[in-house]
This record gives C-alpha cells, structure tokens and sequence, in this order.
C-alpha cells in the first residue's frame, strides 16, 4: 500500500456519497480539463473518454502505471481515478510495456496515415450521410448502437496515438536532458509544437474568409454590424452576401464538427450553429489577425529554440542521437491537434448530432418536448422511452434535470477527492495533464500564500501585465479586448481565435501539455495554467500580472 499523503471524503458543502470503502481509497481527480461544467446524463451515461476504452489501453500497452479508469458524478461533476496495478503484476508486466512502446513510437505516424484515418474518415462519412428523414425510431435506434461502436473504436484508436506520441515526446526529453545535461521546459516547449495540422488549417481558412470580408466593401459593411444574428439576416439579402454564405457553409462542412466544449453532447455544434464562427470572424476584422505573421512566428521560434539547443552539444554522436530524438518527436507532433480534430472534437459532435436527430424523431412523436432533452436522459432510460412512451414521465423528469444542472453551476468542485498517495501523486504519470502535483502541493501550503498572489504552472514563458477579462465562453469572445488577460476555467481548439487578442492566459485547469499551455506557446502567449481558482478570485477589470516562467500570477488592485 502506498503511503497516504491526503484525504478528503466530503463536508456540508460538497457531501459525497461512496458506494464503498474500495472507492474512498482511489484519488479522485476533478475533469475541469475535459468536462469543467456540470455535466449531461447522456454523456456521462455513454460518452466518457474513460472507462472501457482506458482499460483496452491499459491492457494492450501492458502500462505498469495502471490497469484502468473510471469515473464517479459528484454533485453532478466529473471525477476520475486511475486503478493501480498491484506491484508484483507491474514489476512482471513492466518488460513488455518498454520493448513494445518504442516501436509504436515509430511506427504509428505510418499506421495512422495507412490505416487509421481512413478508418475514421470512413466511419465519419456514413454517420454524416445517414438518411435520418427516411428512419423509423427502431432504425434509429439501431444506428446509435452503430455510433456507439465507432464512438468506441475511435477512442481506442485515440489511445494508441496517445500512448504513441507520448513515447516519442518521452525519449525526446530523456536524450535532451541526457545530452545537456539538464530539462528546459521553455526551451521543449517552444520546440515541440505542430506546423502542419488540422487546427493550423482551420485557422488559416477562417483567415481566408476574414480578408475576403476585408475586401468586399459591401461585405465589411455587413460585419460592421457586430452582432451575429443581423449578420446572418443582412448576409442573406445581397448578392455577396449569399455568396459568402456557401464559403461560409463550406467551411462548416470542414471545421464544424465541434463545439464550445468538446467532452459533451449538450453544447450545439458550429455545423448546427455558425454563430461562434461569425463570432471569431468578427474578431478577426477587429485585430486585423495576420495568420501567416502569427504561423512564422511559431515557426521561427520553434527554429530558434532548436538552433539553441544544437550549439551546447559538441559531441558528434550526442548531436546525431538528439536529432533521431528531435525528427521522431517533431513527425509526431501533429497528432496532437489533429485526433483532437478527427477524435475528440469530431466523434463527439456526431454522437451529438445522431442524438439530436433521435430527439427530433421523439418530438414529432409527441415523446419529447425539445430535441436536446434527450441528453438530459441516460441510454437506458431512451431505449425504454422510445418505444413505451408511457413508461415513466419523461418530460418532467428532463424539466428536473435541467434544473438540477442549472443549480450545479454555483457549486465550487474541489480540485480532488478520496486518498492521495504517494504513488497516485507522484508515480502516476497522466495527473500532470490535470496539474497534479502542484495543485496538491499547493494546497498543502495554502496557509503561506498571500491573498494576491495565485500559483499556478508555469505555462508559457514571458511577464505580461494587463487588465483581467474573465470568459466562460466563445459566445463572450466579443466582449475581450485587445491586450487583454484571458481568464477562464478551461481553452479547447474552439477558443483558438481568441489568441489573436491576448496578451496572456490564466487558467483554472491544465497541465503544461495540455491544450492551453499549448497554443499559448504557438502564439508566443505568457501563460499560467492549473491555477484551480483564478476564476474565483480575479474579476475583470482586475489588472493582473502573469509570469509564465515561475507559475505566479498577481494581482495588482
């Protein structure tokens, strides 16, 4: 048994209810990186990104460091843990974990591109181009299960590229520190970034649209209107503006399947609603964004970065070797962005749209009263409903969950729950995506923090001082000024156009590889994530000072 550093098993202001003692031992960690919002019955129901298809993962890899995943709800939030193996069964399986990972290291970028996006792409062809008009509800009920079969070997697959690039990323710091003798974050960061994947063409495309408005006087004008709904009405009564209406719907066709956040089924799609689209358009026109000055300035320091590391190695063979490390890490760094873009961002949104289309089939039958109450039901609750209407009352039971969600939204979940260990803490490895073990150490030391300072981790390099804009979503990008602090609970690929207008990131959740860190380092953004609380405690209008290097931010009233 590791040693017990912490626990935490509920007060009067988060009670918790543990099915067992086995549970109350597991550290259960908040998802404010995937599901920061309370979330849906139906998600939660079928649609986690942990469960079955973590333990496929944990077993085909033969990974040591666990044998499973799961969820619990609390209070309606998502909470994780990661099942440990026993030691003797890690120690036996441990061989096997380190011959295979460097091969899928590799060897998966090939994979990938032979086999395993045509696979989705596929897959995502027939669920885009099913005849929902023409189904009876038991057809559509036979096609969800058919979803769901994709749903899951899409997130298998996820975890095969995950545990891939992971390797690759791995031997590229070990030979790096190996080599210098020492890590630099900074320096790996600014290194190991993408300029050739999906989330760069999405941007760029979007650029495209914005310089056309820029030169069409009649289109600017139209823009020139700010809010996205006039735009819509006033796009559709002149003549370029319903030409810009099919580039519009094209690249919806391309980049919609996605929405505000991606772990969810409840938030609309930007291929239902084009409305976040027009939203960074906006933007766009406001700031004058520059893609290709923003793209090679990543580019650059990227060179740079890399450039700098090569003039302290002197050694021949030190040189080769750390540049094998460097070509594998850099060929897999597309992957990133790119399974959020065909994984995490397009599965989701089809499993939503295949949801909503049953829903709708259940409001012309008089089931249901809107479309999307069917995610506020679990999978089996559906079944049961859809072909017994009077089974139970379903309308006011989805009255009563939307409130129950609605009422969630003032409650604060803490960062953690249950038994931290020492190996949950520290041997673990995927915590850090969710800031541990700063946050818990953090914590420990929150008597010593002073009242304007938050700790976060240190995310992109760089000191910024600005005045705080507290976001929750894309929907309130037009509210962010240019020069601005960003804060908020969370970024994912959709809030990529605000960048352009920031001139710093605060997050409540994240690790250093997670999304915010991320592109906050491509565009060359000071950063602190995994703050837990910067949402509580920094209002806007605040001005606040980031400093990316150390983790700190500070606020100067």
């Amino acid at each position: 048994m590791s040693e017990v550093l912490g626990t935490y098993f509920g007060d009067e202001k988060f009670p918790i209810t543990w099915e067992n003692e086995a549970e109350k031992q597991l550290h259960w960690f908040y998802d404010d990186l995937h599901c920061p919002n309370p979330i849906s019955p139906m998600y939660f129901d079928i649609g986690g990104w942990w469960g079955d298809t973590c333990a496929y993962m944990y077993r085909r890899f033969g990974a040591p460091f666990g044998k499973g995943w799961i969820a619990k709800k609390i209070n309606n939030y998502v909470y994780t843990a990661v099942l440990p193996r026993e030691s003797e069964e890690a120690q036996k399986i441990a061989p096997y974990y380190s011959a295979v990972m460097p091969v899928y290291a590799e060897k998966f970028l090939d994979w990938w591109q032979e086999r395993y996006l045509p696979e989705i792409m596929r897959n995502n062809e027939y669920l885009d181009n099913y005849p929902y008009d023409k189904a009876t509800i038991p057809e559509l009920l036979i096609h969800l299960e058919e979803a769901l079969d994709i749903q899951e070997r899409h997130f298998k697959i996820h975890w095969i590229l995950n545990l891939a690039q992971f390797q690759a990323f791995l031997e590229f710091r070990a030979v790096y520190k190996e080599v210098l003798g020492a890590e630099d974050p900074d320096n790996i960061g600014k290194i190991l970034v993408s300029d050739n994947d999906r989330n760069w063409d999405s941007i760029k495309e979007l650029w495209k649209l914005k310089e056309k408005i820029k030169s069409n006087p009649d289109l600017k004008k139209l823009f020139d209107l700010k809010e996205p709904n006039k735009i819509m009405t006033a796009l559709k009564e002149v003549k370029a503006g319903q030409e810009f209406l099919k580039d519009l719907a094209a690249y919806q066709k391309e980049y919609g399947y996605k929405a505000i956040y991606t772990h969810e089924y409840i938030y609309p799609t930007w291929i239902e609603d084009p409305t976040p689209i027009i939203e960074m358009l906006i933007n766009y026109l406001e700031t004058d964004y520059d893609f290709n000055a923003v793209y090679n300035k990543c580019c650059q320091e990227r060179e740079q970065a890399i450039k700098d590391m090569f003039a302290r190695v002197q050694d021949e063979q030190a040189r080769l070797r750390l540049q094998k490390a460097l070509d594998l890490a850099l060929r897999m760094a597309p992957l990133t962005p790119d399974h959020h873009f065909y994984i995490d961002q397009g599965t989701y949104a089809r499993m939503r749209l295949v949801l909503i289309n049953i829903g709708k089939a259940l409001v012309k039958a008089g089931i249901l009263e809107k479309a999307d109450d069917i995610i506020f039901l679990t999978y089996d609750e559906l079944r049961q409903i859809a072909i017994t209407p009077q089974a139970f009352d379903v309308k006011t039971l989805v009255r009563n969950r939307r409130a129950e969600r609605e009422a969630a939204f003032k409650i604060h979940p803490p960062d953690w729950v249950g038994t931290v260990t020492r190996w949950s803490l520290y041997e673990e490895p995927y915590k850090t995506l969710w800031g541990f073990p700063e946050k818990f150490e953090k914590a420990a030391a929150k008597a010593e923090e002073v009242v304007d300072i938050i700790k976060g981790l240190p995310a992109s390099p760089g000191v910024v001082e600005g005045i705080a804009r507290y976001v929750v979503s894309p929907t309130e990008f037009d509210q962010v000024q240019k020069g601005e602090i960003l804060i908020c609970k969370m970024t994912n690929p959709a809030w990529v156009a605000v960048f352009t207008k920031i001139a710093g990131l605060v997050t409540d959740a994240g690790g250093v590889l997670a999304h915010p860190a991320v592109v906050s380092r491509e565009f060359g953004i000071p950063a602190v994530v995994g703050t837990s609380n910067a949402t509580q405690k920094i209002k806007t209008g605040d001005r606040v000072r980031v400093n990316g290097n150390t983790g700190v931010v500070e606020i100067i009233r």
